[in-house]
């Protein structure tokens, strides 16, 4: 046991971390390993206090999502060598762990599950239920048809792993300091902060809010509203059990997936946590509204086993030796929650140098791997590989605190949930980001959620089945979408799209700042391009479209899960560079509508003077007009890639506009389409997409964008010169284009491609195209199987389908299409 006297030792620091937990303790270890030096951690009682001490302490390599499998592998490839390195046990075992599917939807999930892991390094099986009862000899195997297993998996000592990451902490040069509470922190013009505490205030170059369920009363200082909720969470252990003590080896640890509860060997008896229903968990709601109570560090709750006595029977059930085990203590304790499960890792738009690493439901896996992930970006000054699903940012105004107890609770009860393809989740909607549609089309369609706002999936005809019917296969919207994607290629289709992100941006050097954000050439008055702003080493941080909609004044536009993100982005190069720029988010005041399809123009005619005339009104141009009387900002583009316009305009106008529109197509046979249609229609025409074709891990040569990037342009613009290397050197991958014989399921990103039976790359995205009939992807593969005609195979739901890559598009864009017909050619639509 250490003594440590309360002092700041320090008035300055580079870095203050406010928060002791194994997750904030991580950080300083991180950053001293690093060599940064004036690393201060400061905690108000001692480490582990919160959520730490009282954990489970499970470790696993498996995640559902992509980039987060990196986090967990980095964490456990740590934790096996943390012992060695700083002299300090920390109890770590690792007897693998096995998910455990017992109905013929879940072998599924895990047969998907599976095609996801096969492009990353982590060892992971679909075992049979022999081997699951072989590594698992004290299960009832009546319901049991398969296995996920992951070797390595197991369990650590939270208490022990945080003395251990604060040994190697102070080894490296950063200071510990408790107890020393934080009492307010003040921003100051250069930049930095000041941090109030009990023992006086240090300045600080940046601080890090890693605070755990005080993280909220950390950021209630500078008026920020963390949208998250201290949740009970319990966990049960027995005492011994003779045949758990009669085994030679550890038990792995078991997920039981219907009956939602994790279950492990500690020591010679058993430990089971289950998380129980959305109707009956338990949120610390008090501590919310009113503050973690003062004083509150290493306490409990009381335990509740009523509560979570459905889950006791199913694990009595599964695991029959429970039945005479006693039960020998019950914890119950807080943990945190944010409304998706997910934490908050990163900078935070809108207030400079304050970064968090919040709302961890699972903190000792993701301890290690954020730890490292924080330091190399806050030290490189962009983030190491994707990340984009922990961005702070994904929450704004509208993440309310009903909006996070609703989510929280569903996320909780939904620990263990089928993961589908395409999931909804309904829980806290609608938030208050309804477009001025939503009231007239939410009973006619299927509505996605994205950022807050609720957008049409696809749209109901007489006859369809409706609703949300999530499936591995294809389901009950496939044909409604095959239907509205011949609506937008043979006639007429309109979307709302209210939901992008929307910046305006003006001043003396609005010119400049583009030119030096983005790698294209800055449009001209009356234009639209797009654009994508690199990192320093050359990744593809975003992409947008920009229209210089007045002399000096830009609009901006991105997709509705990056306005934050992208804006953030913005703010900081105009900071760092001094730039005279006015930015103003304009998200929430303006809605947008598209309209596609060979009969745009005629429709959008007849509410106009203005000349739509393809010689009047070309591809690219954006113009100030009024449709029916309501002023608008028209750009001739649309992400279908058929004849289109995208009209912006004041989201109190959108239904009259909308009605409008509705109203002079009738005679062309008008209608609506959604968001999946959209995504069909832009696989067609090769477009990628951020976030999927090109984010954080991509350059965008490899992701052949080379069309955007004018390496040639004066202006130095950010990842220039990373970007000359890359090309110098030759890429080691590309994104190629691909067709697939399928049967009754279409490829989504993210799954494994296969030559000579082995995996070689991945795919991005991908969908059924209703114009060639067969399923169409994107994947990276090297760049020796990227020819066309290369054949490959694509893995879904367990079984490899034959890949054909092909010249790219599978149809041409409507300009493309016309310019052939100019020449006297004849186009492939």
């Amino acid at each position: 046991q250490e003594i440590s006297s309360p002092s700041l030792g320090k008035d300055r620091a580079d870095t203050v971390i406010i928060g002791g937990g194994c997750v904030g303790v991580s950080l300083a270890y991180h950053l001293a390993k690093a060599g940064l030096r004036d690393v201060v951690l400061l905690e108000k009682s001692e480490l582990t206090a919160g959520s730490t001490w009282h954990a489970a302490g499970l470790t696993t390599y498996f995640h559902p999502g992509i980039n987060l499998k990196k986090i967990h592998a980095y964490s456990i490839k740590l934790y096996e060598k943390l012992e060695e390195e700083t002299g300090q046990p920390v109890g770590f075992h690792q007897p693998g762990s096995i998910r455990i599917a017992s109905t013929p939807t879940r072998v599924d999930e895990f047969k998907y599950q599976m095609t996801r892991a096969g492009w990353h390094p982590t060892e992971q099986y679909l075992i049979t239920p022999e081997k699951v009862q072989e590594l698992f000899p004290l299960l009832n195997m009546d319901k049991v048809l398969a296995g996920l297993y992951n070797p390595g998996d197991g369990h650590i000592d939270p208490y022990s792993l945080t003395m251990a990451l604060a040994a190697g902490a102070r080894k490296y040069g950063a200071q510990l300091n408790y107890p020393v509470q934080v009492t307010n922190l003040n921003f100051r013009s250069d930049g930095t902060w000041e941090v109030e505490t009990s023992l006086g205030t240090i300045r600080a170059k940046r601080i890090v809010n890693a605070a755990g369920f005080w993280a909220r009363d950390i950021g209630k200082m500078i008026d920020l509203q963390h949208p998250i909720i201290p949740v009970h969470h319990q966990y049960v252990v027995t005492s011994t059990i003779p045949e758990v003590k009669a085994l030679k080896t550890e038990l792995p640890v078991i997920r039981d997936l219907e009956g939602s509860y994790y279950l492990r060997q500690e020591r010679d008896g058993l430990l089971f946590g289950p998380y129980e229903s959305e109707e009956k968990m338990k949120l610390q709601d008090s501590w919310v509204t009113n503050g973690v109570p003062p004083g509150f560090g290493k306490e409990l709750f009381e335990s509740d086993l009523d509560r979570i006595m459905e889950h006791i029977e199913a694990a009595m059930e599964m695991v029959p030796v429970l039945k005479k085990a006693d039960i020998v203590n019950t914890i119950a304790g807080p943990i945190t929650y944010s409304p998706d499960i997910l934490p908050m890792v990163g900078p935070h738009q809108g207030v400079r140098n304050y970064w968090v690493a919040i709302g961890f439901g699972y903190g000792i896996i993701h301890a290690g791997g954020i730890g490292k992930y924080l330091s190399d970006w806050i030290l490189e000054g962009e983030p190491p590989f994707d990340l984009i699903e922990l961005d702070p940012n994904r929450y704004g105004k509208w993440t309310t605190t009903e909006y996070t107890a609703a989510k929280a609770r569903e996320s909780y009860g939904f620990n263990n949930i089928v993961g589908y393809p395409k999931e909804e989740r309904f829980a806290g909607r609608p938030t208050e980001r309804t477009s001025g549609l939503y009231h007239l089309l939410k009973s006619k369609c299927s509505m996605g959620f994205h950022a807050g706002w609720e957008q049409p999936h696809w749209f109901y005809k007489p006859g369809d089945e409706t609703g949300y019917k999530p499936s591995f296969q294809r389901t009950n919207w496939f044909d409604p979408v095959g239907r509205e994607y011949k609506q937008v290629m043979e006639k007429v289709g309109v979307i709302d799209l209210s939901p992008f992100g929307k910046f305006r941006v003006k001043g003396t050097d609005s010119v400049k700042l583009l030119d030096h954000l983005f790698a294209n050439v800055v449009p001209k008055v009356g234009s639209t391009n797009i654009s994508h702003m690199l990192t320093p080493r050359g990744k593809v941080y975003a992409e947008l479209t920009v229209s210089q909609t007045y002399p000096g004044e830009f609009m901006l536009v991105t997709g509705s899960g990056s306005e934050l993100h992208d804006l953030r982005w913005i703010e900081e190069t105009v900071t760092t560079g001094g730039y005279k720029v006015e930015i103003e988010n304009m998200t929430d005041e303006m809605g947008v509508l598209g309209v596609a399809g060979p009969y745009a123009r005629q429709v959008l005619q007849k509410l106009t003077n203005e000349d739509l005339s393809d010689g009047s009104f070309k591809f690219l141009q954006c113009k100030h007009l009024k449709l029916s009387n309501i002023a608008l900002t028209a750009i001739r583009i649309s992400y279908t890639g058929e004849l289109g316009w995208e009209l912006y305009h004041r989201k109190e106008d959108s239904l009259a506009l909308y009605s409008a529109i509705m109203e002079a197509g009738q005679k062309e046979g008008i209608d609506n389409f959604g968001t999946y249609a959209l995504n069909t229609l832009r696989l067609e025409k090769g477009f990628r997409a951020w976030g999927a074709e090109m984010n954080c891990d991509t350059n965008p040569l490899e992701a052949g964008l080379e069309y955007f990037i004018k390496l040639n342009k004066p202006a130095d613009f950010i990842g220039k010169q990373a970007l000359k290397q890359i090309k110098e050197k030759g890429l080691k991958r590309r994104l190629v284009y691909l067709t697939l014989e399928t049967d009754n399921v279409d490829p989504e990103g993210n799954e494994s491609v296969w030559h000579n039976g082995k995996v070689i790359g991945n795919t991005t995205s991908g969908c059924f195209s209703y114009g060639a009939q067969q399923s169409l992807a994107f994947a990276y593969v090297p760049m020796e199987l990227s020819k066309v005609g290369q054949k490959l195979e694509v893995e879904l739901l367990g079984k490899n389908y034959p890949a054909n890559i092909i010249q790219e598009p599978l149809v041409l864009t409507e300009p493309t299409r016309m310019r052939l017909q100019r020449k006297g050619e004849s186009p492939k639509i």
